[in-house]
């Protein structure tokens, strides 16, 4: 008898990445906050991606969006990395999110502790409870704001990509996917009328 799949997060798609952002506050936290949300929707990244990541591993593009290399993730035990790329939002979100945090701590996103950046990489378990907390912060009823997990920013980024056109090989190469089927667990509620 096959195990039971676990149930599929609930997707960070745009709509709720634009009131989880609305909902940060006015400080510091709120700036690395809304960084954290649009860049980690951008890359369709994990947590450990998110927390793994460095200064050092963001560029700035000339046309105002970054190029990212992801050097840590689930499926890349070697540490080969792959390189992603974020909107020209993510930039500015990030740019203001620095010019608070300094140049002087290597990890891209770090805590706060009264209202100091600290020199550390911020755990999974923080970026857990800003997606739980954000979801309750817009209003949502707590059943569904449970839904939201540590996949929910790959889900949302997925299902809005097949949603506005891209194929699967754009999804999957945006996500770091090596399986079509694993991807296509990532798809399966996405609201996609073929036929609209």
């Amino acid at each position: 008898m096959k195990p039971n799949r676990p149930k599929q997060a609930k997707g960070m798609t745009r709509e709720y990445l634009e009131k989880f952002l609305a909902v940060q506050p006015d400080t510091p936290i709120g700036l690395r906050n809304r960084a954290l949300l649009s860049i980690g929707y951008d890359l369709l990244a994990r947590r450990s991606e998110l927390s793994a990541l460095r200064t050092e591993d963001v560029s700035w593009k000339r046309d105002g969006t970054l190029r990212v290399l992801i050097r840590r993730s689930k499926t890349d035990q070697n540490e080969k990395g792959r390189i992603a790329f974020t909107s020209r939002r993510s930039a500015d979100l990030l740019n203001a999110w620095l010019d608070y945090r300094g140049m002087h701590i290597p990890y891209l996103f770090c805590p706060i502790y009264q209202g100091k950046p600290i020199n550390r990489e911020i755990t999974e378990m923080v970026i857990r409870r800003l997606i739980r907390s954000s979801a309750k912060d817009v209003g949502l009823e707590p059943f569904i704001a449970h839904q939201f997990s540590r996949h929910s920013m790959r889900v949302g980024a997925a299902q809005d990509l097949l949603i506005i056109g891209h194929d699967t090989a754009a999804i999957m190469r945006a996500g770091g996917w090596k399986s079509v089927n694993v991807l296509g667990r990532y798809l399966q509620y996405a609201e996609h009328n073929v036929w609209a």
